[in-house]
């Protein structure tokens, strides 16, 4: 399984939301809290060039935030992507 990255806060409920949508898939991720660490948080705005959370990175790729990553899966595509 290709490595996920999910930058997140614990007050977020979009952020639980793709994180259940994760584990209920098995997919291991690392989650990387911006709340408690400035620098993560500017970490995320440069790389998915958004400042809003969840930030999710699969291999390396932005696919977006929680919404996105719904879509993937409705659309049938979050497998392959975890997967190929």
């Amino acid at each position: 399984m290709k490595p996920v990255e999910i930058y997140t806060t614990p007050i977020c409920g979009f952020c639980s939301a793709a994180k259940r949508l994760l584990d209920g898939k098995g997919v291991d991720y690392r989650e990387i809290d911006v709340m408690r660490d400035r620098e993560k948080k500017q970490e995320m705005m440069q790389r998915a060039g958004r400042h809003t959370v969840p930030q999710i990175f699969i291999d390396g790729q932005h696919v977006g935030g929680c919404d996105e990553l719904y879509e993937l899966e409705r659309a049938g595509k979050l497998d392959p992507m975890l997967t190929a």
